[in-house]
Parts: structure tokens; C-alpha cells; sequence
């Protein structure tokens, strides 16, 4: 490698005991489409299913975003049995970068199928292993809405501990916001003491 090139991390397939997880790529695009389209799934998020046209135009061009492949992070779609499960993202946020620059952030959407299987918990665990030990992160955050106990107890289980709880301002807030947004966080350090 010529002095001063960085090299280029890329998504890697992660595999875990009953899970294979593959960097999103809009050959994915049908996936995440159902998923979204589940009101369940998006009770804590929007609050309503997304329309085809939205997942499409607003959020798959950030899923593929080709940036975060130089960074080793992104999106993944999980498979169980050659079936797909749901999507598990490690990103970092665009207004933290420059004060966290070693920080990603956690998250994950399951089908309601999937639910109840330890899948979300077996898919974030593989992507903390992926961004502590191969990417080198220092911090992983993760953030859910204080009613959604599901996500909550996944985030416990990871060893993910709350630092902090806001009450935001929405346009059209959800039912529960008055209990605040809960951001978690796990160390590097704490990562390596599991």
C-alpha cells in the first residue's frame, strides 16, 4: 500500500450460530419494504406503516449509502434458513461524527414473524463484535422510545446500559412520548470484559 492510503473496510458477511447477515444492497429493497409496511414494526418509529414510494425515495439511498462502506459500517439484512428475518444497521450520525468519531449507532427492525426468537439480540451481538474488533470503534449507541420494552430488553441483554433520557418536541408525537427517548451506550472496554 502506497504511503498515506487509507485502506478500504467493507461490510463483510457476518455469520452467527442461526443467522447470516449480508451488507443491504438494493437487491434487498423488497425486504426492507415489508418490513416498513408492518404497522407493528413501525409502532415506535412513525407510528404507521411506510408507503412503498417513502421506503424507496427516503430511506433506502441512506441504507446503501457507499460512504459507510469505506468505514467498515452500514446496514445489514439478516437470514434465517435462507429466509429473511429483518435488517440490523451499526452507522455513525451525521451531526455526532465530528465530536464522536469513533461512535456508531445501533439499530434494528425485525419482521413481526421473527419476533420472539433471539434473532435482534444474535444480529446486534455479531454487528458489536463486527465494529469493537474489526472496525474499532469506542462507543456503540443505541436509542429507543422508553415504552418499547421489546427493544429495551433486547439492548439489556446486549450489555448496552441507558445514559441518558430526553423528552423531545414532535409534529406528531406518538403515544408514550411523554416518557422520553432512552439512549444506551457500551464501551469499547465493556465491550472486552463481557
Amino acid at each position: 500500500m502506497a504511503c498515506g492510503m487509507v485502506p478500504v473496510l467493507k461490510r463483510p458477511v457476518l455469520t452467527t450460530q442461526r443467522l447470516r447477515l449480508e451488507p443491504l444492497t438494493l437487491d434487498h429493497t423488497e425486504v426492507v419494504v415489508a418490513i416498513d409496511a408492518d404497522p407493528e414494526v413501525m409502532r415506535f418509529l412513525t407510528g404507521h406503516e411506510r408507503s412503498r414510494g417513502e421506503v424507496v425515495r427516503q430511506w433506502l439511498p441512506h441504507m446503501t449509502d457507499p460512504a459507510l462502506d469505506t468505514l467498515g459500517l452500514g446496514f445489514w439484512v439478516g437470514y434465517a434458513d435462507d429466509e429473511p428475518v429483518g435488517w440490523w444497521c451499526l452507522t455513525p450520525r451525521g451531526e455526532l461524527r465530528e465530536e464522536e468519531p469513533a461512535t456508531a449507532w445501533l439499530g434494528y427492525r425485525l419482521l413481526p414473524s421473527a419476533w420472539g426468537n433471539g434473532y435482534a439480540t444474535e444480529g446486534a451481538e455479531a454487528l458489536l463484535a463486527h465494529g469493537f474488533e474489526s472496525v474499532g470503534l469506542e462507543r456503540v449507541r443505541a436509542e429507543t422510545m422508553a415504552v418499547n420494552t421489546r427493544s429495551r430488553a433486547v439492548l439489556d441483554r446486549l450489555g448496552l446500559h441507558p445514559v441518558q433520557t430526553y423528552v423531545g418536541e414532535w409534529e406528531d408525537p406518538l403515544p408514550g412520548w411523554e416518557q422520553g427517548e432512552v439512549v444506551y451506550l457500551m464501551t469499547d472496554a465493556e465491550w472486552r470484559l463481557r
